[in-house]
């Protein structure tokens, strides 16, 4: 079996590991793992939410099944006596991502070798019947958790979306003129919400609205590439939030920043990051839900109706405009992280795309005003979009921490 040969690999190098290194924990460890993953394939924002949830969500079960404190996700606590806690966190991971990432194995194996040694070396508690135990229950987790999803909607490939020609209706965008995106998640099977349209948004202003008339000249204003009102700090803001990485990648690290300083445990990890990626996740297929029912056209498309020539700070997203999916997914991850840790939290985002550019803020409200800004001031969005945006993130989330992942027997 090629995990056992990796284990004796593991208790090998154990051997030559004198003094470990200073790092953080398995949880985290492969969190960071994930996010390398996605980077290394291209995962587009969009699937780098469902991708993340997949993980934390076998880490969790793994972990929560051998100390049945909390709800579990989807696997009954049901792990073996004595099994490795450690060991089944890291192998739940390292079994989802080689299922998502088939071509990155030789690189995760190499990573798995390595945490079985850490294990080892650090604690001679994690004997080798120990850590086979937890092995078996953490792949065990995922598979279970991977036949679960396989049939949530993500591989099923639906009709070609045109948009229309109407008012208000979406249609491609310059420069490629691509058809809509993402259509699948907009009839997913949801991880924890009741449906689909469960915080489904009120819709975007009509266009007659004295609301679309403020959204359309802010936008108009404050978006144009050769804007004159936008500051530079503004614009590096844009880019920050606009290419400088996905949501799922600033909110994780982000998290896991926060969860070192205050030394987080193991399983405080593992609970904290299945919360954030379960919420995301959710809020994308809620996010989608609603664009594809409203199907609302971009400023790109309206603006130079009446402005010829106008054009974005950054090139529009292939699909519809309302709500924002970065709002949304944004207003998710800070409602769970704001919950956690309290908002007036101080916060430093870092990119994986703009390397050396951070983002601060003295709370988790502060930073999703400039989300909204940014997506604003870069073009791709009117205002209406961004706040409906952030308050469905923030219901989706706030009904998953009331309704999941609670602790068990009313400790």
């Amino acid at each position: 079996m090629k995990t056992k040969s990796l284990i004796a690999c593991g208790l090998a190098l154990a051997g030559f590991a004198l003094c470990p290194a200073v790092r953080a924990d398995e949880v985290t460890d492969w969190n960071a793992n994930m996010l390398t993953a996605f980077r290394t394939a291209n995962v587009s924002p969009l699937v780098a939410s469902r991708s993340a949830a997949l993980v934390s969500a076998a880490v969790y079960d793994a972990l929560n099944g051998i100390e049945r404190r909390y709800e579990p996700i989807h696997v009954a606590a049901n792990a073996p006596p004595e099994a490795s806690r450690r060991a089944a966190a890291v192998q739940a991971a390292y079994a989802m991502l080689v299922k998502l990432f088939p071509a990155q194995r030789p690189n995760l194996d190499f990573q798995l070798t390595a945490s079985l040694a850490g294990i080892v070396s650090e604690e001679a508690v994690e004997n080798s019947q120990s850590m086979l135990r937890g092995i078996d229950w953490g792949q065990a987790v995922a598979d279970a958790i991977w036949a679960w999803r396989s049939t949530d909607g993500f591989t099923t490939a639906p009709p070609s979306f045109p948009g229309g020609v109407a008012d208000g209706q979406w249609r491609p965008t310059p420069p490629a003129f691509l058809p809509a995106a993402g259509l699948q998640f907009a009839y997913m099977t949801p991880w924890a919400m009741n449906s689909r349209s469960q915080f489904r948004p009120d819709g975007p202003p009509a266009l007659a609205s004295d609301q679309y008339a403020a959204d359309f000249d802010e936008t108009r204003l404050m978006g144009s590439a050769s804007s004159l009102l936008r500051t530079a700090d503004q614009t590096l803001a844009c880019q920050f939030w606009g290419v400088g990485g996905t949501a799922t990648y600033l909110w994780n690290h982000l998290a896991v920043s926060l969860a070192t300083e205050r030394h987080h445990t193991l399983s405080e990890n593992a609970r904290l990051l299945a919360l954030l990626n379960i919420a995301i996740a959710d809020a994308a297929i809620a996010c989608w839900e609603a664009k594809y029912t409203y199907t609302f056209w971009r400023p790109i498309t309206t603006i130079p109706l009446t402005e010829p020539g106008w054009t974005t700070l950054l090139v529009t997203p292939n699909h519809p405009e309302y709500p924002s999916g970065h709002s949304t997914l944004s207003g998710a991850a800070a409602a769970v992280l704001a919950d956690h840790f309290g908002d007036d939290t101080s916060l430093t985002f870092d990119s994986d795309v703009l390397l050396g550019v951070t983002r601060s803020f003295s709370s988790f409200s502060a930073a999703l005003d400039e989300i909204k800004e940014a997506r604003i001031f870069a073009g791709i969005h009117f205002r209406t979009a961004c706040e409906d945006g952030q308050t469905t993130g923030a219901n989706v989330a706030n009904y998953i921490l009331e309704n999941s992942f609670r602790r068990l027997h009313g400790e």
